[in-house]
């Protein structure tokens, strides 16, 4: 189980984030650029694949390798170099977000870009070009990356930015892991001047009220995100509450020392004080069913109008980016056992056609009953990486429960939905995914583009050592 450095392997479930899905790897766990040499020595020697992985955050298949061994980068997490004047960090792959985000918020930075959880590493926020609430203004995490290390299938080592080896550097960004495997990533960051964001509540009616909103308020709001009821239909067909941040201005925060302390960003681990919250995935699992999330989705709704009567309210950085790492292991609501989980079917469609497509969407997935528990909605701008989702338009997420007796019939759901999206000129993206296929990928990205990244994978991996579930699933006919 050791290769000849003495860099063991360990046999372990590799697990979909979403839980829907898993395999048994061989995992190795490198600690520097010679060890990760060694794991692609080892996978060839053993005459399998490789598939990289970071902490596992990808909802489907992104990060599985269920026929070869798993390279997981989260061991090397060094954090290498951080310029308090132009917040610029240097950092190995493995660094994940939280990490970097309570290392430099005292030092008056916050990540340009996060996700809506603070565990993905930066390698694999990197490779899946990440985009946060406030992708509209400031573009993925690849706009922020300035420079990165990329240890190809050879062992070479190459060092890429928009100058430097560029074709590489956009394509790897956003390539998944099929390209070589990140070892160190350079980010400016954003100087805030208070650990606090203003956020303000608009409770929309419908999806129309939504859209119009954001689109009205997205020159001036730093970060806009939607929540949507995927219950209500008719003329209140995505109904729902928009959430507009802003950053405070140099002297707004009377106390910024204050404001931006560890103490002060990190939440409570129970509620009220009294009940953990670790623990509350499990009363949650008592809603985790159609009536009962009917009733959380009105509930929520009910309760953003009577937000939106407020004022604006003080959100905590870390608070308001990380909704999701709100409640631990809420994943866990949908079940454990049996591939029982959730998927995510994130769709994003350019603005001329986002608005009919969306509500044919919903009215689709509310006449099949299969209504995603969650919804949310974000507005975006294109991006230079080569196989990126982003569009000039809209996405919005799904979360859809997986059961061994829905599974079959929620992927043909699913898969008209992918039509859907399709026939409206749509995008998807990978970190979400664990539906499509090879023709739906074909039809979604630039012929051009495919063409491109397919000519340089052949040339920096021949042998197509590096491959996930996920690359066999879409880009394998």
């Amino acid at each position: 189980m050791s290769s000849r450095n003495g860099l063991v392997g360990k046999y372990e479930y590799v697990e979909a984030w979403g839980m829907a899905d898993g395999a048994h790897s061989r995992v190795f766990r490198p600690r520097s650029v010679e060890e990760i040499r060694t794991v692609y020595e080892q996978a060839e020697r053993d005459g399998v694949t490789l598939g990289l992985r970071g902490t596992g955050n990808s909802y489907g298949d992104a990060s599985m390798n269920s026929e070869g061994h798993v390279l997981d980068i989260s061991t090397m997490d060094a954090i290498l170099d951080f310029d308090t004047e132009t917040g610029i960090a240097d950092l190995e792959a493995g660094v994940t977000i939280e990490k970097l985000w309570k290392y430099i918020v005292p030092l008056g930075f916050w990540p340009r870009v996060v996700s809506g959880t603070a565990f993905p590493t930066l390698a694999g926020a990197a490779a899946m070009n990440i985009h946060g609430k406030n992708n509209y203004a400031v573009g993925t995490l690849g706009d922020a990356i300035l420079e990165l290390d990329l240890v190809l299938p050879s062992g070479e080592l190459r060092t890429c930015s928009r100058d430097e080896n560029a074709d590489l550097f956009h394509a790897a960004i956003g390539g998944f892991g099929m390209l070589g495997c990140f070892s160190r990533i350079k980010l400016q960051t954003k100087r805030v001047y208070s650990g606090d964001l203003y956020v303000y509540a608009f409770a929309n009616r419908n999806l129309r009220e939504m859209m119009d909103y954001m689109e009205a308020n997205r020159a001036t709001a730093d970060y806009l995100v939607g929540w949507i009821d995927c219950f209500a239909g008719g003329d209140q067909a995505g109904r729902g509450l928009v959430h507009d941040a802003r950053y405070l201005e140099p002297g707004e925060d009377p106390d910024p020392a204050s404001t931006l302390s560890l103490d002060h960003q990190i939440l409570p681990s129970k509620i009220f004080g009294l009940y953990p919250k670790s623990e509350m995935w499990r009363l949650m699992r008592l809603l985790c069913n159609d009536p009962g999330m009917r009733f959380v989705n009105f509930a929520k709704y009910v309760a953003g109008r009577l937000e939106a009567m407020g004022p604006p309210k003080k959100w905590r950085h870390a608070e308001f980016a990380f909704l999701l790492d709100f409640v631990p292991n809420w994943k866990w609501a949908y079940g454990r056992t049996d591939r029982r989980g959730l998927i995510q079917h994130q769709i994003f469609l350019p603005k001329e056609t986002a608005y009919d497509a969306y509500l044919e969407v919903m009215a689709h997935n509310r006449k099949q009953g299969f209504v995603p528990y969650l919804g949310v909605f974000k507005r975006h701008r294109p991006d230079p990486f080569w196989l990126t989702h982003a569009v000039d338009g809209w996405s919005m997420a799904q979360d859809f429960r997986v059961t061994p007796s829905n599974r079959e019939a929620l992927w043909k759901h699913c898969a008209e939905v992918t039509e859907i999206v399709l026939e409206a000129g749509g995008k998807f993206y990978f970190a979400k995914d664990l539906v499509i296929g090879h023709q739906d990928m074909l039809r979604a990205f630039p012929p051009d583009r495919l063409a491109d990244f397919l000519a340089l994978k052949r040339e920096v991996d021949p042998e197509c050592r590096l491959q996930t579930d996920l690359w066999r699933r879409v880009f394998v006919e």
